[in-house]
């Protein structure tokens, strides 16, 4: 086969749980002898498209028009000609059978159009909310609280004034209104012309039903792992309880509330925080500000490093405040025998199994964290439990052999479509 995967942005420029995910699918099918491409925009001055080859083969391919600020990325969904041209022009090097959009943010919506229109079949992976709310996260920005999703669009027109900080303009929400009632319009004919709609987790397939996504696209495949590295844990009994926090450091992640829970504790305990500081400095600053003897800040870790810590810990913490729509993170400790401490939000309370392989806690309610983490530190013997109920996640390997049914599958579906249409301008 010869896959093409489009996708938002990518390593090493962004590092977050689609990337991730990209880069271990491309090299897991290049590694059984199939040709892939991976497509994505770059954020950076100018314009232009560079081609590349990564150690396993799979040939990268990086457009950019500028800087992709906020506002940049929402307006370039309703079309950029430079972007567009690099596409098409990867589409007639690359000559997929078939591509796997798995995110789309930043990128004009008429890339998909070009694969309808030479009858290139698609599939889609949903890893988060932004097909249908443009915020992405169903965290309103006008009141940090969740959203049920558009309600004639007013509601989406504050949120965007607000993170435009022109929450006060009311006078505009209507038209805004309007211009994300024909965002969505557009993403839907997307959405029904993909051969399949992949959703990581049962809560986000049944939440995009209930948004009006064709159910008989929808289908559930959870993400596979990477192989862990052999690397064994490290117990000690002398030491305090060690509760890592691994991720994005952004308000809706919660670890405000964990570093609150954590300063409340009597005993021996640490706290380790680690993510990239420089994405939300303000935010990072709030958290040392907050931050009492105890907590460490390890900064950005690579992959060894994330295993390394993983090894050397007794708890993963997950205080997220909004829907993760699957939080790798869970499968990485998991991986590593570690228990995991999520908020009982979305798919975490049906990955996290309460009182077997970890603890689901109100999200937000930093006194409920404090109080589950205080019964660690005072009862070994429970937390040990936990860690003996940890069972291993789905493997990569496993997800890959699904995957490239339902890609074969695809590719079949396509080929019956050309051939219905011998007109369908495709690349020879």
């Amino acid at each position: 086969m010869r896959i093409l995967h489009l996708v938002h942005q990518y390593l090493p420029d962004n590092v977050g749980g689609t990337e991730l995910y990209t880069y271990w699918v491309s090299q897991a099918f290049a590694r059984r002898g199939h040709e892939v491409a991976v497509f994505y925009r770059r954020s950076a001055v100018g314009k232009g498209l560079e081609a590349r080859r990564d150690a396993a083969g799979v040939q990268i391919w990086a457009a950019w028009h500028g800087l992709a600020d906020p506002t940049r990325r929402f307006l370039a969904a309703f079309g950029d000609r430079v972007i567009e041209a690099a596409f098409e022009r990867v589409l007639d090097e690359v000559h997929p059978d078939l591509v796997h959009v798995e995110h789309l943010m930043g990128l004009p919506i008429a890339l998909v159009n070009a694969l309808h229109r030479r009858k290139m079949p698609f599939v889609v992976t949903f890893w988060d909310f932004w097909w249908v709310c443009a915020n992405a996260q169903l965290l309103t920005n006008y009141s940090q609280q969740i959203c049920d999703g558009p309600h004639a669009y007013l509601n989406c027109a504050r949120c965007a004034a607000a993170r435009a900080g022109q929450a006060h303009l009311w006078p505009a929400w209507l038209p805004l209104a309007g211009l994300l009632a024909w965002r969505n319009h557009l993403l839907r004919r997307v959405m029904a012309a993909a051969h399949r709609l992949i959703a990581p987790t049962e809560f986000v397939r049944c939440w995009y039903r209930q948004h009006g996504v064709d159910a008989d696209k929808l289908i559930v495949l959870p993400p596979g792992l990477e192989e862990r590295p052999a690397m064994p844990a490290i117990t000690a009994s002398d030491r305090p309880l060690r509760i890592a926090y691994i991720g994005g450091l952004a308000w809706q992640k919660g670890v405000h509330v964990l570093v609150e829970a954590f300063g409340g504790l009597v005993g021996r305990a640490e706290l380790w925080i680690a993510g990239d500081e420089n994405a939300d400095p303000a935010y990072v600053g709030r958290l040392r500000a907050a931050a009492g003897p105890g907590v460490r800040f390890l900064g950005r870790l690579d992959r060894d490093q994330v295993w390394a810590t993983l090894a050397q810990v007794d708890v993963v913490a997950v205080p997220t405040l909004w829907y993760e729509t699957f939080s790798f993170i869970v499968s990485e400790a998991f991986t590593a025998g570690v228990p995991v401490i999520a908020s009982r939000l979305g798919p975490l309370a049906d990955r996290v199994h309460h009182g077997e392989d970890g603890l689901l806690l109100p999200p937000g309610d930093a006194h409920a964290w404090r109080s589950a983490l205080q019964q660690l530190v005072d009862d070994p013997i429970y937390l040990e439990r936990l860690r003996n109920g940890v069972r291993p996640p789905l493997r990569l390997a496993h997800h890959v052999e699904h995957l490239s049914a339902i890609y074969q599958e695809a590719i079949s579906h396509g080929r019956r479509d050309r051939q219905r249409d011998p007109s369908s301008r495709r690349p020879v």
